[in-house]
C-alpha cells in the first residue's frame, strides 16, 4: 500500500525519508521512479493551505535515484530540480549520502507524538547546497541594480482608487470608513495646511483602543509623513518602507517648489515592488542563484528555536484563548504585523493581524467589549460571516509555504496583494516553524 503521510508502507530499514514534492498544481498527482522499478505510482496529496502543492514522504536507499511525476495523466519533471536525460526521457535526480541516514531506533515516534525531529533530518537532506558568498552578492548586485533603475512610476495602477481622510474626522467615524472600505489605512490630509499629514493605519487603531479608550477625540495630533515622489527609485521606496518599519508608503506628486497642490497617486508597499522583481527575472530566474535556494538553508525569516538553540529575534505565537489585550500589545511590542493562532500543538489555527482591529468596527464591537475579557478567537468570529468556521483557510488569511520551498516560489506568494507573512508549516502538517515577512525579504536582497 501507499500512502501520502509519514508511514511509506515499505520496508525503513537503512533507508532514509524524503520528501517530493510537485508544487505546479493538477487534479491527480502520482510519484514514480528508479526505487518502485517505474512500475508502481504514489499517489501525493495537496498541502492543506496550499492546494496547489503537493507532496509525499517516501525512504530512500543510499544512492542516486531518478523519478518523475505523473500529473493528470502527463510525464512530468520539475523543471527547477536537478535533471537528466535517460531512458524514461528527462527524469529529476536525487543523491542521498550514507551520512545522512538516519538509525530509527533514537526516534521513539510512538511517544513523542511528533515526527518533528525526523521531518528536521529530511527536509534539510533535500536541500540544495547551500549558496555561496559569491552567488549571493552577485544576486543582490542584480536585484540592488535593476531597483534602482526603476522608479515608482511604474507601481502605478492603470485605474484604482485612494481613499483619504479629513485630519478632523472623529475617531470614531475614521474607523467605520476603514471598515466599509475594506482598507487597512488611509493617508490624512489637512485642509488648512494644504497637505497630506500622515496616514492613519491599524496600528493607530490599536493604539487608541489600549490607551485611549472609546472617547471620542478626533485624528488632529502631531503627525509624521513619510512619502515618496514618482520619480524616486524603487530602492530608494523599499528602503523607506524598511528603514521606518512602515506597511505602505504614499506616492505624492506635486509640480510646485513649495509643495502645495500635492496628488495622491498611489499608496506603494513592498509587495508591490516585489511583484516587479518577480516578473522581471521570471525568464531569467538563472542570473540570480539565490532565488533556488530551499528558505530553510539561507538566513531568512524568524525560526522556532530548536530545544537548546537561543534566539535572537522573538517568536510570537498565541493560543485562542488568549485574550484580545494581549494579542493587541503583542503587535506592538514584537512589531510585527500578524500573529499565528495555534493550539497546543503549535499547529496552525489562523492568525490575529493588525488590519483585523477594524472588524471591531462592526455593529460598534468597540463600545461593547473590553479587550481583557474577549478572547482571540471570539474577536476573530466578529468579523466572519456567521457560517464561516474558526480557522479557514480560503482567501488569504493563512499564506502557508515549507522549509524546502526555493526563495523564488516564496517571493511570488509574498507579492500577491494583502499578503504580508508566509507561515513556515512543518511537512505534511499545520505546525508552524517559522515565519517569512516582507520586509525579511527585502532585508536579505538588499544587504
Amino acid at each position: 500500500m501507499f500512502g501520502s503521510g509519514a508511514a511509506t508502507g515499505h520496508d525503513n530499514t537503512g533507508v532514509v525519508p524524503m520528501r517530493f514534492v510537485w508544487p505546479y498544481g493538477g487534479r491527480s498527482v502520482f510519484l514514480s521512479g528508479s526505487f518502485t522499478g517505474w512500475t508502481e505510482h504514489i499517489p501525493m496529496s495537496p498541502m492543506e493551505g496550499c492546494p496547489t502543492v503537493f507532496q509525499v514522504i517516501w525512504s530512500l536507499t543510499p544512492g542516486h535515484h531518478q523519478y518523475k511525476f505523473f500529473v493528470d495523466g502527463e510525464w512530468r519533471h520539475d523543471e527547477h530540480q536537478r535533471s537528466v536525460s535517460g531512458n524514461y526521457g528527462v527524469v529529476n535526480t536525487v543523491f542521498v549520502p550514507m551520512e545522512l541516514y538516519v538509525d530509527p531506533s533514537v526516534f521513539d515516534l510512538e511517544t513523542s507524538g511528533s515526527n518533528m525531529e525526523l521531518d528536521d533530518a529530511f527536509s534539510h537532506s533535500e536541500a540544495i547546497s547551500r549558496v555561496s558568498e559569491a552567488d549571493l552578492q552577485v544576486s543582490r548586485h542584480r536585484i540592488s541594480a535593476f531597483l534602482s533603475m526603476h522608479t515608482a512610476y511604474e507601481l502605478l495602477p492603470e485605474s484604482g482608487k485612494v481613499i483619504a481622510l479629513d485630519v478632523n474626522l472623529p475617531v470614531k467615524q475614521a474607523f467605520h470608513i476603514l471598515h466599509e472600505q475594506r482598507v487597512p489605512l488611509a493617508p490624512l490630509w489637512d485642509f488648512l495646511k494644504g497637505q497630506f499629514v500622515g496616514v492613519l493605519s491599524a496600528l493607530d487603531f490599536i493604539l487608541i483602543l489600549r490607551e485611549l479608550g472609546n472617547n471620542g477625540s478626533n485624528l488632529a495630533h502631531p503627525w509624521h509623513l513619510i512619502h515618496a515622489g514618482p520619480h524616486d527609485s524603487l530602492k530608494d521606496v523599499a528602503l523607506k518602507i524598511l528603514q521606518n518599519k512602515i506597511s505602505t508608503i504614499p506616492i505624492i506628486h506635486t509640480s510646485s517648489p513649495d509643495g502645495s497642490f500635492p496628488q495622491l497617486l498611489h499608496l506603494a508597499s513592498l509587495s508591490g515592488i516585489l511583484k516587479c522583481i518577480c516578473r522581471h527575472f521570471r525568464h531569467s530566474a538563472s542570473s540570480l542563484p539565490v532565488l533556488q535556494q530551499p528558505i530553510c538553508t539561507i538566513p531568512l525569516g524568524t525560526w522556532v528555536p530548536k530545544i537548546g538553540e537561543s534566539n535572537i529575534r522573538p517568536f510570537a505565537m498565541l493560543r485562542p484563548n488568549a485574550s484580545l489585550g494581549d494579542a493587541l500589545s503583542l503587535l506592538v511590542q514584537a512589531e510585527v504585523s500578524s500573529i499565528p493562532i495555534v493550539d497546543d500543538n503549535d499547529s496552525l489555527l489562523d492568525i490575529y493581524s493588525r488590519s483585523d482591529i477594524t472588524a471591531l468596527a462592526k455593529d460598534k464591537a468597540y463600545a461593547q467589549i473590553h479587550l481583557d475579557e474577549i478572547s482571540i478567537h471570539e474577536a476573530l468570529q466578529l468579523g466572519q460571516d456567521a457560517n464561516t468556521p474558526y480557522g479557514f483557510y480560503n482567501g488569504q488569511r493563512c499564506q502557508m509555504c515549507l522549509g524546502s520551498d526555493p526563495l523564488h516560489k516564496v517571493m511570488e506568494r509574498l507579492a500577491n496583494p494583502g499578503v504580508r507573512r508566509l507561515l513556515i508549516v512543518e511537512a505534511g502538517s499545520k505546525r508552524v516553524q517559522g515565519i517569512i515577512s516582507l520586509s525579511d525579504v527585502f532585508s536579505f536582497l538588499l544587504g
